[in-house]
């Protein structure tokens, strides 16, 4: 994976909301104006919000959007704790201490242009970003596919003709005929998951819909695919035995508690095996995002 000059751009801004949209089953989306952060954002990467003035500890939102032209940063966020449900009481014009972005994001290669990109619950706003990105140049052909077991926090439509007819016989199952309205606004495929029985989802998990699609593809195909995921824990090793299985490089994006967010703390470190030597990594410099044969090495151990 190419490495970022991260680090190096880190920014806090007193950040303007904008606007914060509510969504169904306390889900929210917040825009906000912090231009430095806008500019230099790059998908998988994330910030650390101070919610509030009365709560000096700083929370961790993954980006979904981001302007660099016009200066705002869209975040998803669902009500866990205080820090989140004080977020919901901002109004257009309140102000909030913004830190970044950080972290190392996904780092895709034209030379793996077929790109399937899993995302699980709040997962979902990294991988709809690159999804964003990646639509922007030629040398990509993103697939996404999405799970949720909320309503979608997201306009869906079904997915049009043209695409259908492009996927005929291409793994994906039959019964998930719905995508987002923003992936088919930008001409980019793609599928949704859920075990609620939500009409035009695949009924059952993500990786099982993957599976069916990577299943699908030639030994020819296989080198030039590139998956990346981000989700709860139990979906991010079901997409690294997905790797392993068929052979195709995986970076996943990991989320864990912080309490700095710059690596001072060490506090979001997990274990990983690099270069044949086992270590400890923090998520919020090092990552988020991994390979995932460092994260989960056993798994690829015989792919």
């Amino acid at each position: 994976m190419k490495k970022s000059k991260a680090r190096a751009s880190i920014y806090v801004e007193d950040a303007r909301v904008l606007a914060i949209n509510v969504l169904p089953e306390e889900q929210y989306i917040l825009r906000l104006a912090s231009p430095k952060c806008a500019a230099a954002a790059q998908p998988g990467q994330f910030i650390h919000l101070r919610c509030d003035d009365g709560l000096p500890m700083r929370r961790p939102y993954s980006i979904l959007s981001a302007s660099p032209t016009e200066g705002w940063i869209d975040i998803l966020f669902a009500i866990k704790g205080l820090g989140s449900r004080l977020l919901t009481d901002k109004k257009p014009g309140d102000t909030l201490s913004n830190m970044g972005p950080i972290g190392e994001p996904f780092a895709p290669t034209p030379e793996r242009r077929n790109v399937l990109l899993l995302g699980g619950g709040v997962g979902m706003p990294p991988i709809l970003f690159l999804a964003e990105t990646l639509a922007k140049d030629t040398k990509y052909s993103p697939l996404v596919m999405l799970a949720s077991e909320r309503p979608f926090p997201f306009d869906t439509t079904p997915n049009i003709q043209e695409m259908a007819q492009e996927t005929t016989g291409d793994g994906t199952p039959e019964q998930a005929t719905m995508t987002l309205s923003r992936l088919a606004d930008l001409g980019v495929r793609g599928y949704l998951a859920s075990q609620r029985g939500y009409d035009g989802c695949y009924k059952g998990y993500l990786h099982e819909m993957a599976d069916q699609w990577l299943q699908s593809k030639s030994h020819k195909d296989l080198p030039q695919i590139a998956l990346f995921g981000c989700g709860p824990p139990p979906m991010l090793k079901a997409c690294a035995m997905l790797a392993a299985k068929y052979d195709v490089i995986c970076q996943l994006s990991f989320e864990e508690n912080m309490a700095c967010a710059v690596g001072g703390c060490a506090g979001c470190a997990i274990p990983l095996r690099r270069d044949g030597q086992d270590m400890m990594k923090r998520v919020c410099v090092d990552g988020p995002v991994f390979e995932a044969r460092e994260v989960y090495p056993d798994l690829f151990r015989h792919a």
